[in-house]
């Protein structure tokens, strides 16, 4: 047994004897893992003590929700699973909003906590430290399933079932928690070699897929709603061709952006809340909905009333039907379309009906529904808002991904961003705010490891940002290339507006907050502010700059106006 020292549980001689932490690192290298994400803990010092035995690049954040955040964002970038180390009580639940996230955007990510040892877990009180009366009960509503691992022999097995568990359709994270001693003690298990973790096949039932297609070839206003699991399915490709095949304008969610080509001539784009949208929505006599409950957002805000059929895939079945009866398809969305594609194309399905809007081109449809939108917009005094959007968009290299906090600049991204090559992420899944900086973070530090362009950046605004401010420290102690846009309007923008509009007046939405250029200098991070019409020449110094930086942007952004109260 280690030494230690009762009043610090850290060991107090060393030890080359191999222990339970060893086996957590060793299973996770050889599943493919490169980066940890978390903070150390007491009870979690066995897991940090191993990893430099190992080879495993570990992220310190300064706040457990920010790790939480950071490995989402490493996953969303690079197509990997996350992984986060936890200590016990205080820090694995500070975790829980961040895994929140992951959880409803179905985010593959491994999750280790450290757990009191053996003897103070059960019915037992024994008073000890972050002693919690069931720790992964705890994380039951943010994650897939939680694993109490309580011998270490059983430790790569059990990494091993959460990894398969993680990558399978419907993706998310998955909760392991082991015990301080089971960390700690010496063991006789063999270093691990090898570990295999494959995705469970999640393919759709041949005959829903044929009933579809009875469905679609004799559809004369097919239409598509692509939502976020299209992107996670990888489906993109299927869905152009069915899009192509049918002659189907295709629109997608906030969580779907970037599914399908933003200036294709069948392209609706992602203005999901706009009525002209919700009309041509409504209008279709088949719709496929994938990866998408048609939930709050997606059916503008629950004022879409389809008088078509709906075709719904998902890799999740408690989502099918849960706001619209339809053909509920339950697989992943990347097998489904790729099935549905084929045999739309060995029916003839695409051929089988001229496809026409009353007597419009599917293709004239799209185009006239941009062009209302186009209308209403600059109908509404909003030049300055569209002329910001337009010059990060024109500043941004079309290759770059970036991350949206919940705040009024990624509010106007999910709807008008073209995410041309790069990719799209915000936090729009459970809706939390301080995801923007440490997701990016994350996915900076994935994209580096991978070896492709690296430089990410965040958007904010200033009362989400000091959700995340500490991680300044992470950003400056890594060197990470991420470029941090924070929008500061005094307040929570965004509430101050839907409290206007409800109440005439609003309560409680301004904030004090710091002067962000001498805070992020503080932290020996380079910062400027800068004029609204200013941000694409401040953005695109800020990404020829090495290391990370800050460009404060001191507006007040307004809101389009809601189109579901009309």
């Amino acid at each position: 047994m280690i030494d230690f020292d009762p009043g610090t549980a850290a060991p107090t001689k060393g030890t080359n004897q191999r222990n339970g932490g060893d086996l957590v690192v060793e299973t996770l290298e050889a599943l493919g893992a490169k980066t940890v994400f978390g903070i150390p803990g007491q009870h979690a010092l066995g897991l940090f003590d191993a990893m430099g035995r190992g080879n495993l690049h570990f992220v310190s954040s300064r706040v457990e929700n920010n790790s939480a955040f950071a490995a989402d964002g490493y996953s969303r970038a690079t197509g990997e699973v996350g992984v986060l180390f936890l200590s016990t009580g205080p820090g694995a639940l500070t975790s829980l909003a961040g895994l929140q996230e992951a959880y409803a955007t179905g985010v593959p990510m491994v999750v280790v906590a450290s757990q009191i040892p053996l003897d103070g877990l059960g019915a037992r009180r024994k008073g000890m430290l972050h002693q919690l009366d069931d720790q992964k009960a705890s994380a039951a509503n943010v994650t897939k399933s939680q694993r109490l691992i309580q011998h270490a022999s059983g430790i790569p097995s059990a990494i091993q079932d959460a990894w398969t568990e993680a990558i399978s359709s419907p993706q998310g994270p998955v909760w392991i928690e082991i015990p301080q001693n089971v960390l700690l003690d010496p063991i006789m298990v063999p270093p691990v070699e090898d570990a295999l973790a494959e995705a469970f096949d999640n393919p759709p039932r041949v005959e829903l897929i044929r009933e579809a297609v009875k469905w679609l070839a004799t559809a004369e206003r097919p239409a598509i709603i692509a939502g976020g699991g299209t992107r996670r399915g990888r489906a993109e490709k299927s869905l152009l061709s069915i899009a192509e095949q049918l002659r189907a304008p295709v629109i997608c969610t906030p969580g779907g952006n970037g599914a399908f080509p933003w200036t294709h001539e069948l392209s609706l784009q992602s203005w999901i809340e706009d009525r002209y949208m919700t009309d041509v929505l409504e209008d279709a006599d088949v719709l496929i909905v994938i990866g998408s409950s048609l939930g709050e957002v997606t059916s503008n805000y629950f004022t879409f009333e389809p008088r078509g059929r709906i075709i719904q895939i998902d890799a999740e079945p408690r989502v099918l039907e849960s706001n619209r009866p339809g053909l509920g398809i339950r697989a992943d969305a990347g097998q489904a379309l790729a099935a549905l594609d084929e045999a739309l194309a060995a029916a003839g399905a695409a051929e089988a009906t001229q496809r026409s809007w009353h007597g419009a081109r599917p293709e004239d449809v799209v185009k006239e529904s941009l062009a209302k939108v186009k209308a209403r917009l600059e109908s509404q005094d909003l030049a300055k808002e569209l002329k910001f959007m337009a010059d990060i968009r024109e500043a941004v290299p079309a290759d770059m991904q970036t991350f949206w906090d919940m705040t009024i600049s990624a509010y106007w991204g999910w709807s008008c961003w073209d995410a041309r090559q790069g990719q799209f992420h915000s936090a729009q899944g459970a809706g939390g705010l301080g995801y923007g900086f440490p997701a990016a973070i994350g996915g900076a530090v994935g994209l580096e490891t991978t070896g492709k362009p690296s430089r990410v950046l965040a958007v904010s605004g200033d009362g989400s940002s000091m959700y995340s401010i500490s991680e300044l420290a992470t950003a400056k102690q890594h060197n990470v290339p991420v470029t941090w846009l924070i929008v500061d309007d005094g307040g929570y923008g965004i509430l101050r507006e839907y409290m206007v509009g409800a109440f005439g007046q609003a309560t409680a939405t301004e904030l004090a907050r710091p002067d962000f250029v001498k805070l992020a200098e503080s932290f020996g991070v380079p910062a400027r502010r800068v004029a609204p019409e200013e941000v694409g020449d401040a953005l695109k110094a800020s990404f020829a700059a090495d290391g990370p930086n800050v460009v404060v942007v001191e507006t007040l952004l307004k809101m389009f106006g809601p189109t579901h109260l009309d």
